[in-house]
C-alpha cells in the first residue's frame, strides 16, 4: 500500500504533518518512530506501506510494514474504509500511525523523490485499468448491437450506430497503442543498464498517457452504455459499474492539473525529453500530412513560453493525440490509423462520439471490436 495524503495536503504533499522520530541512528535503512494520519492510503490490507512523513531532515520515505519483527502488531489503526462513487473492490482507508516502525527509504529529505517510482507505476496500473474499462465497454456495446433489432435490422448494421461503435474502438486502439509502448518502455528502463531512450520518454508518457486516457474513460463508458438504451443504466448490466469506476483513475495518483504540470516540469528539468519525444514521432514522418502538421503545432505550442501554464492541458491532449496516431500508424492498421487520424486530427473542435467524417473502413474496425471475432 501507499500512504502519502493527509487532510491538508493531497497533491501538496510537503504539507504533510505526519512525523517521523530516528529510534536509534538516523538514515537510510534505520529505525523511525511515525505518528500522524493519511486521509486516503490504498490497499489497506497490504503487509507493508510506503509512507511519507517528515523527519528532522525533511519529508522522507518510509516503508511501514503491518507486523513488527517480534511477530507483534504495527500500531497501524483503520479508521474507517472510504464510501466511494466506484472503485469499491479496490479500498481505500483513513489511517492512524500511532507510534508505528518504519524504516527509511533513500535519502532522508528525498521522500518525494524515493516514493516516485511506485507512483509512476500505479499512474501505469491507471492507464492500464481504464484501457481495460474502454475495451470491456465496447465489448458490451457491440455485442449487444450484434443481437438487438430495431426497424428491421440489426443495431450493428445501422449506419449511425456503426459510427458511434467504431468511434468508440478507436479510442480503445488509441489507449491500447500509448499503454502498451509505455509498457514497452518500462520493461527496457528497469533493465540492466537501462534504456535511456525509453527513460526519457516515460518521463513525458506517463503523465500524458495517464491524464488523456483516464480523462477520456468516463465519457466513452457512458457512450457505451448508452448503445445499450435504458438496459445500460440498470445494475443487471455490467455498464453501470464501469461508469461508476471510470472517473477514479483520473483523480488519484495526480489529477488531471497535476498530469499537465508534471509534463511542464520534466521538460523544465530534463529539455532532452522533447528529443525522445520528437524522435519517437519521427519514426512516422512523412507517412501523413495531417499527423506532420499537428507535430508541427505542437512543436510551436511548446515553444511558445507565454502563459504556458495556463495552456498545459491543451499541450498535453496534443502530446496524446500525436504520439497515439503515430503509434498506430506504425502498428501496421491502413482502415484504424486512417480513421483515428481522421477522426482526432483531422476534424476541428470539440467533438462527441459518433461524428467520424465520410469514406472510412468501419467493418475492419468494427470486427476489430467484436469480442466474438477470431
Amino acid at each position: 500500500g501507499m500512504g502519502m495524503t493527509e487532510k491538508q495536503g493531497g497533491s501538496d504533499v510537503r504539507a504533510n504533518t505526519t512525523s517521523a522520530r530516528a529510534l536509534a541512528a538516523s538514515g537510510p535503512g534505520e529505525a523511525y518512530e511515525l505518528v500522524g494520519h493519511k486521509w486516503f492510503t490504498s490497499a489497506p490490507m497490504c503487509d507493508a506501506f510506503l509512507v511519507l512523513a517528515q523527519a528532522d531532515g525533511g519529508l522522507s520515505c518510509f516503508l511501514v510494514p503491518r507486523w513488527r519483527p517480534d511477530g507483534s502488531k504495527n500500531p497501524i489503526q483503520v479508521q474507517r474504509l472510504k464510501n466511494k462513487l466506484g472503485n469499491v473492490a479496490n479500498a481505500s482507508s483513513e489511517i492512524e500511525l500511532r507510534g508505528a516502525l518504519g524504516w527509511m527509504v533513500g535519502e532522508e529529505g528525498r521522500g518525494v523523490r524515493a516514493i516516485i517510482e511506485m507512483v509512476a507505476m500505479t499512474r501505469f496500473d491507471c492507464m492500464i485499468g481504464s484501457t481495460a474499462g474502454q475495451r470491456q465497454a465496447v465489448a458490451q456495446a457491440v455485442s449487444h448491437a450484434l443481437e438487438r433489432s430495431v426497424f428491421g435490422k440489426r443495431l450493428i448494421d445501422q449506419p449511425l450506430m456503426r459510427n458511434v461503435l467504431a468511434d468508440l474502438q478507436l479510442e480503445v486502439e488509441g489507449s491500447l497503442a500509448i499503454t502498451m509502448r509505455m509498457g514497452e518502455a518500462l520493461d527496457r528502463s528497469l533493465a540492466p543498464g537501462g534504456d535511456e531512450h525509453d527513460q526519457l520518454l516515460l518521463r513525458l508518457g506517463l503523465p500524458t498517457g495517464k491524464y488523456w486516457i483516464c480523462k477520456r474513460t468516463p465519457f466513452h463508458a457512458y457512450e457505451a452504455m448508452e448503445c445499450l438504451g435504458g438496459n445500460g443504466v440498470t445494475e443487471d448490466f455490467i455498464l453501470a459499474r464501469l461508469y461508476r469506476d471510470a472517473p477514479i483513475n483520473a483523480i488519484w495518483e495526480g489529477s488531471g492539473n497535476v498530469q499537465a504540470l508534471d509534463m511542464l516540469r520534466a521538460l523544465g528539468r530534463s529539455p532532452e525529453v522533447l528529443d525522445a519525444w520528437y524522435a519517437e514521432l519521427g519514426q512516422t514522418r512523412g507517412a501523413s500530412r495531417v499527423l506532420d502538421n499537428a507535430v508541427l503545432a505542437v512543436q510551436e505550442a511548446l515553444l511558445d513560453t507565454d502563459e504556458v501554464e495556463y495552456r498545459a492541458r491543451r499541450i498535453v491532449d496534443q502530446l496524446a493525440l500525436t504520439m497515439q496516431a503515430s503509434l498506430l500508424l506504425r502498428a501496421g492498421n491502413e482502415a484504424v490509423a486512417d480513421a483515428f487520424i481522421a477522426s482526432r486530427l483531422g476534424q476541428a473542435g470539440e467533438r462527441n462520439y459518433g461524428t467520424l467524417p465520410r469514406g472510412l473502413d468501419l467493418e475492419t474496425i468494427l470486427q476489430r471490436a467484436n469480442p466474438l471475432a477470431a
